[in-house]
């Protein structure tokens, strides 16, 4: 018989397998897990804390929890169009909490807990730069995918009806940022995307 740990842990390792739904609903070829999302998350804090001057630890450990919750609750996309976000945002951070403070329970590490929590405040300068860089690690997948030719554009997809290509991905982005880093590289990764896609992305 397992012990608590072991069965959390096995459970925070379902992230490997829980597949973006934002990519699967675009019809990605091969899309990436939460758990790749997560660690590209805690690089770009590994790389950008320092200049934005937020601890680097604190950054990356907040970064790695950041989406622990979905490990039992599944992605739910941020989406532009009207009428399509499935839950509120506040039935999504409860659902989450609930998660999150069960799957941190067996291991005695309340201040994870706490990180995840400053994370969904978003009222302190590490929370705001985590979050800024978990949409540039979006931005930064769309692109790849753009520049990789991951999905047919020509398909129709219902899912996204008044988005071209991978263009909302960049619009639920745009509004949220809280950082002059952040702006800065999703202004330099929109404007790579815009080149590839020859036309100006719809904001």
């Amino acid at each position: 018989m397992m012990t608590d740990d072991l069965d959390s842990l096995l459970e925070w390792f379902d992230l490997k397998d829980e597949l973006r739904t934002g990519w699967v609903l675009r019809n990605i070829d091969a899309p990436e897990s939460v758990a790749a999302h997560t660690w590209g998350t805690a690089v770009l804090c590994l790389l950008y804390a320092e200049q934005e001057n937020v601890d680097r630890q604190k950054a990356v450990t907040m970064a790695l929890i950041h989406d622990l919750g979905e490990a039992r609750t599944g992605d739910i996309p941020t989406r532009a169009e009207d009428g399509r976000q499935t839950i509120s945002a506040a039935e999504k951070e409860a659902a989450e909490r609930s998660a999150v403070t069960d799957l941190v329970g067996p291991f005695n590490h309340t201040e994870l807990l706490s990180l995840w929590e400053e994370y969904e405040a978003r009222d302190t300068p590490t929370a705001q730069f985590v979050k800024d860089m978990d949409l540039i690690d979006n931005c930064l997948q769309a692109l790849k995918y753009e520049r990789q030719d991951r999905y047919d554009e020509t398909e129709t997809n219902d899912h996204f009806v008044e988005f071209e290509n991978l263009d909302e991905f960049f619009a639920t982005a745009a509004p949220r940022f809280q950082t002059a880093l952040g702006e800065d590289l999703f202004e330099r990764i929109t404007s790579e995307y815009e080149r590839e896609l020859g036309r100006p992305c719809q904001l």
